[in-house]
C-alpha cells in the first residue's frame, strides 16, 4: 500500500510542476541515499515499536509459559530405573598349577563381540518370556484422575484371571466400577456393541469372547466406591512391542566388560521391579546355558574318543602282524642308508675318473717338449691339479723331465745335434720320459682296480634297493592311518583335558555393580526445559513480532527521524493536544497561553524570524501532504502566536476544495478568497475577526471549479499586495501538495513555505516526496514542523532548524500552566503506558 501510494504522490507532484521530472542526481549520491535509508537501524524507531509491542511481548511470553504448563499437566512423566552388570569370567588355571597349558588370549579375544551377544541374550524371547511369567505383564490396572489416568501397579485394589478366545479383546479397555466391597460393575466394547453387567467379587464372568473373575487385593479399601477403574488385558505381541520399546541395553566399558540395563515407564516401581527381574533372569539363564554348553561338549568329546580308539588299536594290530612277518618296521630308514651309500660310491667313483683323465693328461704332456712355459716354473705350478695324485716319485721324475728339457735347450744353442753333450742329454730325457711313462701306468692300473671295486658295491646296493619298494608301501599304507588315528587321538585327548581344565579354572564372575533403583525424578518431561522452552518460544514469538513491526512500521514517529530524512529546516515539534476532544482544528493558544503547546508554537515563531526577520512583510505557506496532518491547526494557532507577539495577522485559507479555516474560528463560508478572486466581494467584505485582535481570516468562500486557475491570476498577486498594505504576516492554509496542485503554486510564491508532518500518521515517503518537491521547485527555504509528537521522550523542548533552543524543561515541572484534562478511561491510560 506504501508503495502505490508513493508512487501516486510522485505522480501528482509530476503533474503538478507541469510534467517536468526531478533535477537529475548523480548516481552515486542516489546510491548513496538509497543505501543509508535502507541499512541504517533506526534505534529510536526500534524502541518505540518496542514498547508499544512490550504488552504483546509479555502476552507471548505468558502464552509460551501458559503452553508449557499445559503440556506438563496433560503429559505424563516418564522414570527412568537402571543398573549397571559386570560380566566377567575369572581364570583360575594357576591355582591349579595349569595356567600354562591354557590359552593365554582365550579370555579377551572377542570381548566386545561377547558383550554384544550378552546384549541380544537380554532382549531376547527366552528373557521376555520368563520376564512375564514372573511379573504378570499381560495385565494393567488403571484409575482414572482428575485429568490423567494413573497405572496401578501393585497397588491395584483388584487382580484380573483370564481366558481369551476373541483375540480382537486383547489391548481393549475393560471399564470396572465398585459398588461396594464386593460387588462391582464391568463394561467394555465387544463385537461391535457394549457389553455390561453387574457382578461379584470371585464370580465366574462367561462373557463372548472372554472368561474373567475378579478378586479383591489388600488394596481394596473403602474409599474404592468412588474411583473409576479400568484395565487392559496385553496379547503376547504387545507386551513384546512394549519391552522393546522401553528395554535399554548398553555396552558401558568393553574393557571392563561392564553393560548397563534400563527401562523406562510412566510407573518409577514397575520400572524398577523390571529391571531387577531382569538382572535375576538373566543369571539363571547364563548359569543354564553355561552347564548346558559344558555337558554337551564333553559329551562330544568322549564319543570321538572312544570311536577313534578303537579305529587306533586295529592299525596297531595290523602293522605289529606285518613287522613280525617281513621283519622291516622302518623302510624309509634303509633306504636312507642305501641312498647314503651310493652317494658316497658315487662321489669316490667321481674322483677315481678325474684321477684317471688327469693321469692321460700328464702322459700327453710328457711326450711333448716342454711340460712349462718357462725355465724357472716348476710342473706343480703349470699344473695344479697334479697336487690330487698321492705319488711323490711320479712328481720327482715330472720335474726331472722337466729340468733335463729346459737344459737341452740351453745347450742347442751352443751346441750342434752330433755333439756328444747334446746326445748324452737326449738320452737322459728318453730314459726319463720311459720312466714317468712306466710311473703313469702303474698309477692307471690301481685306479682302475678301485674303480672296479666301487662298481661291485654300487651293484650290489642296487640290488638291496630294489627289494625295499614292496616293503615300504606295505609298510607305509599301514603306518598311515595308524598315524593318523594317534595323532587325532592326541588331540581329543589334548583338548578333553585343557577344556577339563578351562572348566575348573574358569567361573563365571557375573557383578550387579549398582542395582536398580526407584527413580526420584522424571526423566521426561524436564520442568526446566519445558518451562524455558516455552519463555524462549514466547520471547522469540516477541522478537519476531517487534521485528516485523519494525520493518513494517513506515509513518514518521519522531523528530530524529524527521530530521534524518528531510533536506528542509525542522522549525520544532508541536505536542499532542489531549486536553480535550476537537472535533475540527480550533484555536487554543489564546485560552492556555502558557500551556506546553503555547510554548512549543513561540519556539516555532522564534525559528521563523532567524530565517526571515519580523520586521519586514512575510507571506508563510503551511500545507501537508494529505488531509489530516494537522495544516489547519498549525496555522492558526501559528498566527494566534505571532499575533500576541505585536503583529498583524491574516489568515487566507486557500483550500478551496475542504475549507477549515472558518470552522476553527466558528464563523460562515458564504464568502472569501474564492469571491474577491472573480471580483464579488472586496477583500475589506471577506474579512472576518477573531478572538485576538490583531489577527483576522478571509475563509476559503465558496468552492470554485478551477481553483488552480484562479491562484495563478493576476488578481491573487493583487490581493496578496493589499493585504500587505495592512499586514505584517500573511498566513496561507493551502491544500495538500499530495492530493492536488494548488499548493505546490502556492508554494513558490511564499515566502517561508511550511510542510507539516503529523507524528504516527505522515508515512514516510511523505518525506521523501517532500525532499524531491523542494528539488524539483527549487524551495530552499521550505521549513518542516512535527506536528501531535508525543510529550513522553520527545525533546520538543528544543528548538530546530537556524534558531537555537527555548526549551522549558520536561512537561509537569512547573513552568507551564495546563488546564485540567480530561480524566482517562482505562483502556486509554493502558494504551498511554504502552505506546
Amino acid at each position: 500500500m506504501a508503495i502505490n501510494e508513493n508512487t501516486e504522490l510522485e505522480e501528482l507532484i509530476r503533474n503538478a510542476t507541469g510534467g517536468s521530472a526531478a533535477p537529475p542526481e548523480t548516481p552515486a549520491s542516489s546510491g548513496a541515499d538509497t543505501e543509508d535509508d535502507s541499512a541504517s537501524l533506526d534505534i529510536s524507531t526500534l524502541v518505540l515499536v518496542a514498547r508499544r509491542s512490550l504488552l504483546w511481548l509479555i502476552l507471548l511470553i505468558a502464552l509460551g509459559l501458559t503452553a508449557s504448563w499445559l503440556y506438563l499437566r496433560y503429559t505424563k512423566p516418564v522414570y527412568k530405573s537402571q543398573s549397571l552388570l559386570k560380566i566377567d569370567e575369572r581364570n583360575e588355571g594357576s591355582a591349579l598349577g595349569l595356567a600354562g597349558q591354557m590359552a593365554p588370549v582365550a579370555a579377551d579375544k572377542g570381548r566386545g563381540s561377547k558383550l554384544a551377544g550378552e546384549v541380544e541374550v537380554i532382549k531376547s524371547n527366552i528373557i521376555y518370556q520368563r520376564l512375564k511369567d514372573s511379573l504378570a505383564l499381560d495385565v494393567n490396572y488403571y484409575v482414572q484422575g482428575t485429568v490423567l489416568e494413573s497405572e496401578l501397579y501393585g497397588t491395584s485394589p483388584f487382580r484380573v484371571l483370564y481366558k481369551i478366545t476373541d483375540p480382537a479383546l486383547y489391548n481393549r479397555k475393560f471399564d470396572l466400577k465398585f459398588i461396594n466391597q464386593q460387588r462391582f460393575t464391568l463394561e467394555f466394547m465387544g463385537q461391535g456393541s457394549s457389553i455390561s453387567g453387574e457382578y461379584a467379587l470371585g464370580q465366574t464372568v462367561d462373557l463372548p469372547g472372554v472368561t474373567l473373575q475378579v478378586f479383591g487385593t489388600p488394596a481394596l479399601k473403602g474409599n474404592v466406591q468412588e474411583e473409576n477403574y479400568h484395565f487392559t488385558i496385553l496379547s503376547d505381541n504387545a507386551v513384546n512391542q512394549y519391552l522393546d520399546k522401553n528395554l535399554a541395553v548398553e555396552i558401558v566399558n568393553p574393557e571392563a566388560n561392564t553393560i548397563q540395563i534400563s527401562f523406562n515407564d510412566f510407573n518409577p516401581t514397575k520400572a524398577q521391579d523390571i529391571v531387577n527381574k531382569i538382572d535375576s533372569l538373566y543369571l539363571v539363564e547364563k548359569v543354564t546355558r553355561k552347564n548346558e554348553a559344558t555337558r554337551n561338549q564333553l559329551k562330544f568329546l568322549d564319543q570321538i574318543l572312544d570311536e577313534n580308539g578303537q579305529n587306533l588299536e586295529r592299525a596297531e594290530d595290523r602293522l605289529q602282524s606285518f613287522v613280525q612277518k617281513t621283519g622291516t618296521y622302518d623302510t624309509k630308514a634303509e633306504l636312507e642308508a642305501i641312498s647314503g651309500k651310493m652317494e658316497k660310491l658315487e662321489a669316490d667313483r667321481l674322483k677315481l675318473t678325474d684321477k684317471m683323465s688327469l693321469l692321460t693328461e700328464i702322459e700327453q704332456m710328457a711326450r711333448q717338449d716342454r711340460l712349462t712355459r718357462d725355465e724357472t716354473q716348476t710342473v706343480e705350478q703349470s699344473m695344479p691339479a697334479i697336487a690330487g695324485i698321492e705319488d711323490p716319485q711320479l712328481l720327482q721324475q715330472l720335474n726331472e723331465l722337466n729340468n733335463l728339457q729346459w737344459n737341452l735347450r740351453r745347450i742347442s744353442r751352443s751346441y750342434t745335434d752330433k755333439t756328444e753333450t747334446v746326445q748324452r742329454n737326449k738320452a737322459d730325457i728318453e730314459y726319463a720320459r720311459t720312466a714317468v711313462s712306466r710311473l703313469l701306468k702303474q698309477n692307471q692300473k690301481l685306479l682302475r682296480s678301485e674303480l672296479s671295486r666301487l662298481d661291485q658295491q654300487r651293484n650290489r646296493l642296487n640290488g638291496d634297493l630294489q627289494s625295499l619298494p614292496a616293503k615300504g608301501t606295505e609298510l607305509a599304507r599301514l603306518q598311515r592311518p595308524m598315524g593318523l588315528y594317534d595323532k587325532f587321538f592326541l588331540q581329543l585327548m589334548d583338548r578333553k583335558v585343557q577344556f577339563n581344565i578351562e572348566q575348573a579354572g574358569t567361573t563365571a564372575d557375573f557383578q550387579i555393580l549398582s542395582p536398580a533403583s526407584p527413580p526420584s525424578a522424571p526423566i521426561s518431561p524436564n520442568r526446566l526445559i519445558v518451562y524455558a522452552s516455552g519463555l524462549a518460544g514466547g520471547l522469540l514469538l516477541g522478537l519476531g513480532l517487534i521485528a516485523v513491526r519494525y520493518f513494517m512500521h513506515n509513518t514518521v514517529t519522531n523528530v530524529r527521524e524527521l530530521e534524518r530524512n528531510t533536506k528542509a529546516s525542522v522549525l520544532g515539534i508541536i505536542p499532542t493536544y489531549d486536553k480535550e476532544k476537537m472535533e475540527v482544528s480550533r484555536l487554543v493558544v489564546d485560552k492556555n497561553p502558557k500551556s506546553a503547546i503555547s510554548e512549543s508554537i513561540r519556539s516555532i515563531r522564534t525559528n521563523l524570524d532567524f530565517i526571515s526577520s519580523a520586521k519586514k512583510k512575510r507571506m508563510i505557506s503551511v500545507t501537508s501532504t494529505i488531509s489530516g496532518e494537522g495544516k489547519t491547526f498549525v496555522t492558526v494557532n501559528l498566527g494566534g502566536i505571532i499575533a500576541l507577539s505585536g503583529q498583524r495577522v491574516i489568515i487566507l485559507d486557500l483550500d478551496m476544495r475542504k475549507p477549515k479555516v472558518n470552522l476553527a474560528f466558528g464563523a460562515q463560508n458564504v464568502k472569501g478568497v474564492s469571491t474577491i478572486l472573480i471580483e464579488r466581494h472586496s477583500i475589506q467584505e471577506c474579512i472576518q475577526p477573531t478572538s485576538i485582535e490583531s489577527m483576522q481570516f478571509i475563509s476559503a468562500g465558496p468552492t470554485p471549479p478551477n481553483p488552480s486557475e484562479l491562484i495563478l491570476s493576476d488578481k491573487f498577486d493583487l490581493m496578496i499586495q493589499e493585504l500587505f498594505q495592512t499586514y505584517d504576516v500573511i498566513l496561507i492554509d493551502t491544500p495538500p501538495v499530495g492530493l492536488v496542485t494548488d499548493g505546490i503554486l502556492i508554494m513558490r510564491k511564499a515566502d517561508i513555505p511550511l510542510y507539516i508532518v503529523r507524528a504516527e500518521y505522515s508515512r514516510k515517503a511523505f518525506i521523501k516526496n517532500m525532499n524531491r518537491l523542494m528539488r524539483s521547485n527549487n524551495l530552499t527555504r521550505m521549513c518542516t514542523i512535527l506536528n501531535d509528537a508525543s510529550t513522553r521522550g520527545s525533546g520538543y523542548g528544543y528548538g530546530y532548524g537556524y534558531g537555537y533552543g527555548y526549551g522549558y524543561g520536561a512537561y509537569g515541572q512547573g513552568y507551564y500552566e495546563e488546564p485540567e484534562a480530561r480524566p482517562l478511561t482505562f483502556s486509554e491510560k493502558l494504551k498511554k503506558f504502552f505506546n
